[in-house]
């Protein structure tokens, strides 16, 4: 019996959770559920958006599938995808993109793995207010120390990339590689523009690649990668990535694949991991049984496989990738246009699928 911190999140996450721990059920491996709930509900009522409670039960019981949650743009409580990342250290953000037979896309055969660096960069934090007393002293260090002056009605973040964090990094991007018999990584990088921080990622990752001469090993800058996806996704096999870089480009890379709706993925550390979708928590639709699941059950199938069930986890995306070929209960995101009458909704997908497995 295997238990699991199980998080439904806000918005749609509640509705989509359900119909996730419905089939993951119905696989038949035993599970007990440790219900956590986080996000701006639970803001609201308890002036945080992730109590300790849910942090203490992710440590305890070591692997969490949480819904999505709100984030707030520009104001208003920080990210708890963020703050789960860097209070946990789950440095590697795993988010496989492949092709499913009957999604709308336009292209076929797409098989990418974005391994994105979950602690560092621009998403670790440092920020600095327009018009505060840091910002103002930040401002003035950096002119005296390197010349460059900065406009003083400037907001600032920090970009930290260490060796630490890149090492570690890369180094799970050739183990996952080596691991599931993939046979290149690409470092993704600015190192032409940023060559403090960006070219001590290409340096460590270069470094790290001549450990794992069995793999083949490149990098590509940023923009570049991005024309390169579009034109010739075929080309590439399992993409690393900086934090900020490794967030556009798995959304890139689920655009290749049908979009948000089929993007599972992953945040793992070296003791714990949690599995949520990549798309957000679409509060427009909350309550309305619409939202398309297989994002987040396809995070319970790789849920499944951190477990040591592969028999099970093999079932369930066969089970999921039958709904979609078949394309009669799915969603509306995924018939051929959007007011398609015979559109289903969240718990009629979750029940085709369960009659797939059965």
């Amino acid at each position: 019996m295997y238990t699991i911190t199980f998080i439904p999140g806000d918005g749609v996450g509640p509705e989509i959770a359900e119909a996730t721990r419905r089939v993951i059920e119905a696989t038949g491996v035993p599970i007990k559920w440790d219900v956590q709930d986080a996000g701006e509900d639970v803001f609201e009522k308890e002036g945080t958006p992730l109590p300790e409670r849910v942090i203490e039960s992710i440590k305890e019981n070591k692997v969490a599938i949480k819904g999505p949650v709100t984030t707030p743009v520009g104001k208003g409580f920080r990210s708890v995808n963020v703050t789960l990342r860097q209070t946990l250290d789950l440095y590697a953000c795993l988010r496989p993109c492949r092709s499913f037979k009957g999604a709308r896309t336009r292209f076929d055969d797409i098989d990418l793995v974005i391994v994105r660096e979950n602690t560092e960069d621009l998403y670790a934090g440092i920020e600095f207010e327009k018009d505060s007393k840091e910002v103002i002293g930040l401002i003035d260090y950096i002119k005296k120390a390197s010349g460059k002056e900065i406009r003083p009605d400037s907001g600032i973040s920090i970009k930290p990339i260490s060796v630490y964090g890149t090492e570690r990094i890369v180094r799970f991007a050739f183990e996952y590689a080596r691991k599931n018999n993939r046979k290149k990584v690409t470092a993704v990088h600015k190192a032409n523009i940023m060559k403090h921080s960006d070219g001590l990622f290409l340096e460590v990752a270069r470094s790290v690649a001549e450990k794992y001469t069995d793999i083949e090993f490149e990098d590509r800058i940023i923009d570049n990668m991005c024309m390169q996806l579009v034109q010739k996704p075929e080309l590439y096999d399992v993409l690393v990535l900086p934090n900020l870089y490794g967030d556009i480009v798995s959304d890139l890379a689920a655009g290749l694949v049908g979009g948000l709706g089929l993007a599972p993925g992953a945040n793992i550390g070296d003791e714990m991991a949690v599995f949520e979708p990549t798309h957000g928590s679409a509060p427009k639709y909350k309550g309305l049984n619409k939202m398309n699941p297989f994002a987040m059950m396809l995070s319970g199938v790789m849920m499944l496989r951190h477990l040591g069930e592969m028999q099970a986890a093999e079932r369930l995306e066969n089970a999921i990738a039958s709904v979609i070929e078949e394309g009669k209960d799915v969603t509306y995101d995924m018939k051929p246009t959007r007011d398609d009458p015979t559109a289903v909704g969240t718990s009629r997908v979750a029940d085709a699928v369960i009659e797939k497995l059965n």
